[in-house]
């Protein structure tokens, strides 16, 4: 005979069981478009992989060979010039939040961090144009580097201030406490024990604005020569995948996709080396 406590038991046990394969299942479908992505671009843009392919520059239609050296250049300064302008802003505006998250600047701070994180790409293009482009009446690198700094910040902010959240408030009080002002105890305490979240949402944003293709249509624009000079156009990978996409050529559609897997090689990478560095500096600092 089975008392009431024993079938409450075992309907908790059959609804739990139920909810964690609907979670497996939904797991399995948000997984399922990713690896599909991965195994198809691999299969079209891997076949035209080589060390040339990293080594030289375009060659005009038609012509076999080439390579994207320029764009794989063009997008490391581009996301240089990103990085020097969103890390501190999103860093010292994090800080600011945390610290002070019920005064009028510290709610402006995360309104507007939230209102420009939903803003699409394009619109960052378009105001990079204006305040940078129109006025140099020329695109240049410095531009493209603003428009995706803009996308960057609000990504980098959110999650350093999450991060300094979840810093035990102790730490915090005992610096405070031996004497240490409140910027010194931010700068040399909290920020130190969240930078594995800290560095972790930098890659985050970094990957984030490395796919970018719409804003560098109105600051890069792109350029078919190796230029490392920040004042004019510049190539970039996301743009020479949207230039090869849409030509007529089949060699440049070949292209395309050999530049689509290098793009996803990179994003991959940095993202494998920022969970390398978060679990190096937590195995450092006796947490595992």
């Amino acid at each position: 005979m089975i008392t009431l406590n024993q079938a409450h038991f075992r309907r908790r046990k059959i609804v739990n069981a139920v909810m964690l394969a609907l979670c497996g299942v939904a797991t399995l479908l948000a997984i399922i478009p990713l690896v599909w992505i991965l195994v198809y671009v691999t299969q079209e843009g891997g076949r035209f992989l080589s060390v040339q392919f990293f080594t030289d520059l375009p060659t005009p239609v038609g012509v076999a060979g080439g390579g994207v050296l320029n764009a794989i250049v063009g997008s490391g300064i581009v996301i240089g010039i990103a990085c020097l302008i969103a890390i501190p802003i999103g860093i010292i505006a994090a800080m600011y939040a945390a610290e002070h998250p019920n005064t009028p600047l510290g709610i402006a701070v995360r309104f507007g961090t939230d209102v420009l994180s939903g803003v699409p790409s394009i619109v960052m293009g378009i105001f990079a144009y204006t305040v940078i482009v129109l006025p140099q009446k020329h695109f240049s690198a410095w531009s493209g580097g603003f428009a995706l700094a803009i996308i960057m910040t609000p990504i980098i902010l959110r999650t350093t201030e999450e991060m300094l959240k979840l810093v035990p408030r102790n730490l915090r009080e005992g610096s405070l406490a031996l004497g240490a002002s409140e910027w010194k105890t931010t700068l040399q305490v909290t920020l130190p024990a969240a930078i594995n979240g800290v560095v972790t949402g930098i890659m985050l944003g970094v990957a984030r604005v490395a796919g970018e293709a719409a804003p560098m249509i109105f600051t890069a624009f792109g350029n078919p020569f190796l230029s490392a000079e920040l004042d004019q156009p510049i190539a970039t990978l996301p743009h020479t995948i949207y230039v090869y996409a849409i030509s007529p050529y089949k060699d440049w559609h070949d292209k395309a996709w050999t530049t689509a897997f290098v793009l996803i090689a990179l994003v991959l990478g940095l993202n494998i080396a920022a969970r390398v560095f978060t679990a190096w500096r937590l195995k450092k600092m006796g947490w595992r």
